[in-house]
This record gives structure tokens, sequence and C-alpha cells, in this order.
């Protein structure tokens, strides 16, 4: 069984609803790291010691865990703790119309033209929309391949449309396997 295993992907490819499920159904822990990255979510961001810090300090409270999000750039130290790392990518289409919706969900008019959130919704879904052709200077497909092209432990790629329970099925397949990946 690969015990330690983080999960991520573009914001909008449902790494934290995966972990959320794998955790459900696995003897593991979810842990994400926007609880780490963030002091005030979505705000104002923690100092990349101090998040380094508090995410080894509960990698290591349990034997066994799913880490959602992303940790390029910042937690490059971290990369001996994976067993397994699962990499998400879903059509830039879906992915903006999860973002969208999720922004409305949080934030409900605020998100709309004249809201008080407006100008830092439509920033941060123009951020995203980055992420298929942007190069290594943002979070994007060409960072996370570089950094996954220099780690040691097993990827399971899950490209494509798929529901949470089609993706859930293939981690645990992937666990199960004797020549697991």
């Amino acid at each position: 069984m690969k015990n330690r295993i983080h999960i991520m992907g573009a914001s909008g490819s449902g790494t934290s609803t995966l972990g959320k499920a794998l955790a459900e159904v696995l003897p593991h822990n979810s842990l994400d790291t926007d609880d780490y990255f963030w002091i005030s979510k979505f705000t104002k961001q923690r100092s990349i010691p101090d998040r380094i810090e508090m995410l080894k300090n509960d990698l290591s409270c349990s034997k066994q865990w799913v880490l959602s999000g992303a940790v390029v750039k910042w937690g490059e130290c971290l990369e001996s703790y994976f067993d397994l790392v699962i990499f998400l990518w879903v059509p830039t289409e879906i992915r903006l119309e999860r973002l969208q919706q999720r922004e409305i969900n949080r934030y409900g008019e605020e998100v709309l033209p004249g809201g008080s959130k407006y100008e830092q919704s439509q920033a941060f879904l123009e951020w995203a929309t980055l992420y298929d052709n942007a190069g290594v200077e943002v979070r994007s497909k060409v960072l996370h391949e570089k950094w996954m092209a220099g780690l040691s432990c097993p990827i399971l790629r899950i490209e494509g449309d798929y529901s949470v329970e089609e993706c859930v099925t293939t981690v645990k397949e992937c666990l199960d396997s004797r020549n697991s990946i």
C-alpha cells in the first residue's frame, strides 16, 4: 500500500475533492496544502518556512495520509515524503466552469459585476486560465511536468473529465495492483 499520497493538478482539477474522497475509503488522513499556504484563505499567504514546518509536523504525525494541492515552488524538500503522486488534469473549459461555480458558491453575488469581490474573482479566474499554456514562471502544466520528471516515486496520471467515483476507483485499482505503477 502506498501510505503517503500527494495529489496535484491545476486549480479546479479536483485535487481537494479526490483527497477527501480517498480519505473516506482508505485508512488515510486528508490534508490540503491550502491550509498551510494561507494564513487567511486566499488573501494572506503564510511564509514558506512556516508552512513547511507546519506541514512536515502534520505529515510526521500519521503514517497514512493524502495531501491535496501543489507544493511545487515552495515544498521541494517534501518530495522524499511521497510514496505516490497522483496528477489530475481536466480540460480547461471544464476546470473554469468548476471554478466559476465555486466562486459563486463561496461568495455569492459578491463575485458578480459590481460586487465587492468581483475584481479579485476575475483576477483568480484569469490566473487559472494560464495553467495549460504558461511556462514555469507560474503554476502551470509545464511547471508540474518538470517537477514530476524529477520525482523518484511512482506517478499515477488521471487525465480527462472523470467523476470523483471513477477517480477513486482508478486510485484504488492502482493501490491494489501487485505491480503498483
